[in-house]
């Protein structure tokens, strides 16, 4: 069974996500006593209803628990569960009905992007969302709140060696795909049907050079433009969707 910690769920939008998708797990609440339209009156009423006590606070008390996110005037604990490790990964494999599909991140660190890769995960109904214990940034308030929900849904697995990782998860029979922009194959001319984990690289960066050496295959997006790449979490969505799409159509 895996370890629940407290997180630090900051505004309306993640508020009402968290009130609406996991009410169980909502331990505490701060208001700000000097806010009274609407959305706030929804949110408390749904505290309320909870038996949560809310506790009334000002905007100066709210920024500093906030730490610099955009509070809106609310501010919840919420239980969440605990990131994993290497081996929950191994043990969640073992457990699947279904080919599994990862996503795994080589050192990303905008809180941002960690946040619109996790909300993007849970939407294309990801197994686990693996991240590096280097250079990687942490579940942070700020990845909440842009996760909008998903970071309370989707495992994170944090993992200290990634080139081992791979390693693992090829020995378990998933397929390593990863995206390189100077790849010549499309992940359009790619079968991502079966076991899956897809790995995309840290922001500017790319993968580093034993991630990419551990790839069984390297896939590019088409470039239409004078860009030279998409962002980190887009790059992630349009993988994403392009496996769900294959795999709901079947073999």
């Amino acid at each position: 069974m895996s370890m629940s910690v407290e997180r630090t769920v900051c505004g309306l939008h993640a508020a009402q996500t968290a009130l609406e998708h996991t009410p169980d797990k909502v331990v505490a609440a701060w208001l700000d006593g000097q806010r009274s339209d609407a959305r706030i009156a929804k949110i408390r009423q749904a505290l309320e209803s909870l038996g949560i006590t809310v506790q009334q606070s000002d905007r100066r008390r709210l920024d500093k628990m906030a730490g610099g996110v955009n509070h809106q005037g609310v501010i919840l604990r919420v239980q969440v569960p605990a990131e994993q490790g290497e081996n929950a990964l191994l043990d969640l494999l073992t457990q699947l009905d279904h080919p599994p599909l990862f996503l795994v991140l080589d050192q990303v660190q905008d809180p941002h992007n960690l946040g619109a890769c996790l909300r993007t995960a849970d939407a294309a109904g990801v197994d686990g969302v693996i991240v590096t214990k280097d250079q990687s940034v942490a579940l942070t308030p700020t990845v909440f709140k842009v996760a909008s929900g998903a970071a309370e849904t989707v495992p994170v697995f944090r993992v200290t060696n990634l080139a081992r990782t791979l390693r693992d998860l090829k020995d378990a029979g998933v397929w390593i795909t990863g995206a390189a922009g100077d790849a010549p194959q499309s992940v359009y001319q790619t079968d991502l049907k079966g076991p899956l984990a897809l790995v995309v690289g840290g922001e500017g960066k790319g993968m580093r050079r034993l991630t990419r050496e551990h790839c069984d295959v390297l896939v590019s997006l088409p470039m239409r433009g004078q860009v030279e790449s998409l962002n980190l979490s887009v790059a992630a969505g349009v993988l994403l969707y392009e496996a769900v799409r294959q795999r709901a159509l079947g073999v």
